[in-house]
C-alpha cells in the first residue's frame, strides 16, 4: 500500500480509470465463474463471455473523463465505479438463491419485498461476497490516506470522447458476435441468462430499462379494443367442465391450504437415518394424497417466477401469470383489476371470505393486493401472538398459526372461501434441531437441503392437527379443501447435492432432471366423496381456478382465465413455464434444450412432423404468456363487461378489527348467522383444538378408514396459548 504514491501509472487519471476498469471486469469474471450458471456451451461463448463486460464498463466509467476539475473527477468515478459493484454484487447475491437476474421491476419493488424479510435476507450472504466490495474501501482508504494521490491534469477532452467511441465500438463487435452465435438475442424472447451471457450485467440492466418502460407506456396505451383480442383468445382457449364433476363440492367451504416450498418429490418420500432407519416425511399429507375422497394430480408444476409464493397466488386465484421481471403483487397488484376467485364466488354464491398468514401484512404488497382480490378479511402477523419462541423472519410457526386461526374462522359467514399460507417449511429450513423437530435431519454437505425434511415433517403435524379441529367441529364434512405446493423448495443450484437422495447421481444431473423437479403437490379433498383417486394430467397453477369453480358448479366460460379445467376432456396437456419452457406428456423443452421423456435425453432427429409439433407447442406457450402479460400489463380487465358481475371496489375493504366486524355481523344477522360459533350456541371452539410442542412431538399413524376419510390417532393434547 506504501509504494502506491510511487506508481506514476496510479497517480495519472489515466492510470487511475484503468486500474478500475479492471477490477471491474476481474469481478464479473469472478461472478460469472462462481456464482451465474450461463451454461456456456463452446469456447467462442468463454471468448464473449471474457469480453462482455468491457464495453459497458469503460462507457460508464468514461463519464468521469469529462469532469475536468481534480476532487469531482475521483469522486465522480468512485461514484459510478460502486454503483456497478452494487449491481454486481446484488446480482450475486439474488441469482444464488433465486436463480435470477435483478430486473428493474424487482428493484422498485424490493421495499415491499424486503419488509417481511427481516434478517433472512443475512443468510443470503456468504463471505466470499467481500470480493465485490471490499475493494472499494481499499481504494477509499488509500485515496483518503494519499497513497493514491490526485491527479490534478484533465483529461482532453479528445481523449473522453476516443474512450466513449472506442466503448462503443467495442459493444458494437460484441453485439455482433452474440447475434452470430445467438439470432434475434434483442428482438426475440430469451432467458435473462442468455442476455447476461452474451452482454453482461450492465447491458442486461439497461435493456431491462427499456423494456420495463415500453410495458408502462403498453399500460397507458391500451384500449378496450386490446381486450376484445384477449377474449378471442380465452374463448378459443377455454375447456368445457365435465359433467361428471362439475358441482360435485357445490356449496361447500373452500379452504387452501399453502404448503410452503413444499415439491412433488416429498409424497411417499422416506428419509433413511444414520441408522438406515426410514422416516415418512409427510404421512398424513400422503394419506390425503391417496384418499379416495381427494383428486391428487402428480403432473402438476409451479408456474412462478421471481414472485415465488406471491405468484402462485395469483396464478391460483386469477387464472393469470406474474410478470416475467419482478413480483406481480410489488408491481400491479395494488393497481390492476382482476377476476379473483373470492370476488367471483361472492358475487356467484355469496361466499365470505379471509387470509390467514402469520406474517406482516405488507410482506409480497398482500394488504393492497387483496383489496383488488376481493378479500373482505385478511388476519396478518398483527392478529396473532407473535413471539420469538413461536416464530421466526417469514412470521408465525405452522402449529401455533393454524391454533390461533381458530379464533377468527369460527366466525366466518358460511359458506367461506378461506387461504391459509403457512411459512415454516420455508428457506432456510433451519429452525429446528433433531430434538425440537421429532425427525431427523439429512446428512449432506448443504444445510439447506438437510432441514428441509424436518420442516416438511413439522409442516404435515401441523396441517393434521387443523384437519383434525375442523373433525371435531363439525366444519369438515362440509368444506373442500385444496392443498397445493407454491414453488419449489430445494433450488436449481442446490439439486445436484440434493440427487442422491432421490435416486441420482451428481454427475449425471442435467436440466431435464430440473426441469422434472418442478412439479409440486396439488390435491382437492372433498370428503364424502369416493371419485377421487390420482390423475396423472399435465398441468399447472393457472388451471387451479377452474378446476374448483366447475367442481364448485360456477361455469368459468364467460371469466378471462388462461387455465383449463384439469377435468375437462378438452384439457391441452401442456405447461408453461414463465420463462417460456414448457412440459407435456412427450416433452420437455427448458433452458433451451429439448428432452424426450421417454430417453430422457436430449431430443435429437425429429421427424419433419415431430419437429412441427412442437414449434406448435413453443407457438402455444408463447401465445398463453404474451396473453397473460397484455391483460396484466394493460390491466384490460378494467375494459371487461362480459362475465357480468360487478367490479371490486377496493376501497370498501379494511383489515382493521376483522373480528369485531364478524362479530357485528353475526349480532346482526341473528339466528340467521351461518357461522361455526353461531352454529355452537354463540361459544367458541377455540378449546376443542389439540396441538403439539415441539418436544412434545411423536409420530403418529395415519390412516383411510372404509368411508375413504382420513383420520388418524388422537395426539396428546397440549394447550394452544
Amino acid at each position: 500500500m506504501k509504494n502506491l504514491n510511487k506508481s506514476n501509472f496510479l497517480n495519472k487519471r489515466l492510470g487511475f480509470f484503468s486500474l478500475l476498469a479492471i477490477l471491474f471486469w476481474a469481478k464479473n469474471i469472478f461472478a460469472y465463474f462462481t456464482v451465474f450458471n450461463l451454461g456456456i456451451e463452446s469456447p467462442f461463448q468463454y471468448f464473449i463471455l471474457l469480453i462482455n463486460p468491457i464495453a459497458t464498463t469503460l462507457f460508464l466509467l468514461a463519464i468521469s473523463l469529462y469532469v475536468r476539475r481534480t476532487k469531482p473527477f475521483y469522486v465522480t468515478l468512485m461514484i459510478i465505479y460502486s454503483l456497478m459493484s452494487l449491481l454486481l454484487f446484488a446480482n450475486a447475491v439474488y441469482y444464488r438463491e433465486f436463480t435470477d437476474f435483478i430486473t428493474i421491476n424487482t428493484m422498485l419493488g424490493a421495499g415491499k419485498v424486503t419488509s417481511g424479510l427481516g434478517s433472512s435476507t443475512l443468510n443470503l450472504l456468504e463471505p466470499v461476497d467481500m470480493v465485490y466490495l471490499i475493494d472499494i474501501l481499499v481504494i477509499v482508504y488509500a485515496l483518503a490516506r494519499k497513497k493514491i494521490k490526485l491527479d490534478t491534469n484533465p483529461i482532453k477532452a479528445r481523449v473522453a470522447i476516443a474512450f466513449t467511441t472506442a466503448s462503443i465500438m467495442i459493444f458494437s463487435g460484441n453485439l455482433f458476435l452474440a447475434e452470430t452465435d445467438r439470432s434475434g438475442l434483442l428482438t426475440r424472447t430469451f432467458s435473462r441468462d442468455y442476455l447476461v451471457k452474451y452482454l453482461g450485467i450492465n447491458a442486461f440492466t439497461v435493456y431491462d430499462a427499456v423494456q420495463t418502460y415500453n410495458t408502462n407506456q403498453v399500460r397507458a396505451e391500451a384500449s378496450p379494443n386490446d381486450m376484445n383480442e384477449v377474449s378471442e383468445y380465452v374463448k378459443e382457449h377455454h375447456a368445457a367442465p365435465n359433467d361428471e364433476y362439475f358441482g360435485l363440492a357445490k356449496g361447500k367451504n373452500v379452504i387452501y391450504i399453502h404448503l410452503e416450498s413444499t415439491q412433488q418429490f416429498l409424497i411417499d418420500y422416506k428419509l433413511k437415518d444414520e441408522n438406515g432407519v426410514e422416516h415418512e416425511v409427510m404421512p398424513f399429507v400422503n394419506s390425503l394424497f391417496h384418499s379416495k375422497s381427494t383428486f391428487s394430480f402428480d403432473n402438476f408444476f409451479h408456474q412462478v417466477k421471481a414472485g415465488k409464493t406471491s405468484d402462485a397466488e395469483t396464478l391460483l386465484e386469477t387464472s393469470l401469470f406474474g410478470l416475467n421481471q419482478g413480483a406481480f403483487f410489488a408491481q400491479l397488484g395494488g393497481k390492476n383489476t382482476f377476476e379473483a376467485a373470492p370476488h367471483i364466488l361472492a358475487q356467484e354464491a355469496g361466499y365470505s371470505s379471509a387470509v390467514f398468514h402469520g406474517n406482516s401484512k405488507t410482506f409480497w404488497n398482500r394488504n393492497e393486493t387483496y383489496t383488488h382480490f376481493g378479500y373482505e378479511n385478511f388476519f396478518d402477523a398483527s392478529y396473532y401472538d407473535v413471539n420469538e419462541n413461536n416464530s421466526f423472519q417469514y412470521g408465525l410457526h405452522d402449529k401455533p398459526f393454524f391454533a390461533q386461526s381458530a379464533q377468527y374462522l369460527e366466525h366466518l359467514q358460511q359458506p367461506f372461501y378461506s387461504k391459509f399460507i403457512a411459512v415454516s417449511n420455508h428457506y432456510p429450513y433451519a429452525e429446528f434441531t433433531d430434538d425440537e423437530a421429532g425427525f431427523p435431519m439429512a446428512n449432506t454437505s448443504d444445510s439447506t437441503i438437510n432441514g428441509y425434511f424436518a420442516t416438511a415433517n413439522y409442516l404435515d403435524k401441523a396441517v393434521e392437527e387443523f384437519f383434525n379441529y375442523l373433525k371435531a367441529v363439525g366444519l369438515y364434512e362440509n368444506s373442500v379443501f385444496v392443498l397445493y405446493g407454491d414453488h419449489y423448495g430445494v433450488s436449481n443450484g442446490r439439486n445436484k447435492t440434493l440427487a442422491e437422495l432421490v435416486g441420482k447421481t451428481s454427475d449425471t444431473w442435467t436440466d431435464y432432471d430440473n426441469a422434472q423437479m418442478q412439479r409440486v403437490p396439488y390435491m382437492i379433498h372433498v370428503p364424502g366423496q369416493s371419485k377421487g383417486g390420482v390423475n396423472h394430467t399435465y398441468g399447472g397453477q393457472v388451471d387451479g381456478l377452474p378446476t374448483l369453480l366447475h367442481l364448485l358448479g360456477i361455469d368459468t366460460d364467460n371469466y378471462i382465465q388462461l387455465g383449463q379445467d384439469l377435468f375437462s376432456k378438452e384439457k391441452d396437456n401442456l405447461v408453461a413455464f414463465r420463462d417460456g419452457s414448457f412440459m407435456s406428456p412427450k416433452y420437455t423443452y427448458y433452458a433451451g434444450v429439448l428432452y424426450d421423456n421417454e430417453t430422457q435425453q436430449v431430443a435429437e432427429d425429429l421427424t419433419e412432423e415431430e419437429l412441427q409439433e412442437v414449434d406448435q407447442m413453443h407457438e402455444r406457450v408463447t401465445r398463453q404468456l404474451e396473453v397473460s402479460d397484455q391483460i396484466n400489463n394493460g390491466d384490460l380487465l378494467r375494459f371487461y363487461t362480459g362475465s357480468n358481475i360487478d367490479p371490486v371496489n377496493p376501497e370498501t375493504f379494511s383489515y382493521k378489527d376483522s373480528l369485531t366486524r364478524l362479530q357485528d355481523l353475526e349480532k346482526a344477522l341473528g339466528d340467521k348467522s351461518t357461522s361455526l360459533y353461531s352454529k355452537n350456541n354463540n361459544q367458541s371452539t377455540v378449546d376443542q383444538y389439540k396441538t403439539q410442542t415441539y418436544q412434545e412431538y411423536s409420530p403418529t399413524k395415519t390412516n383411510t378408514d372404509d368411508d375413504n376419510k382420513v383420520d388418524s390417532e388422537p395426539l396428546e393434547e397440549a394447550t394452544n396459548e
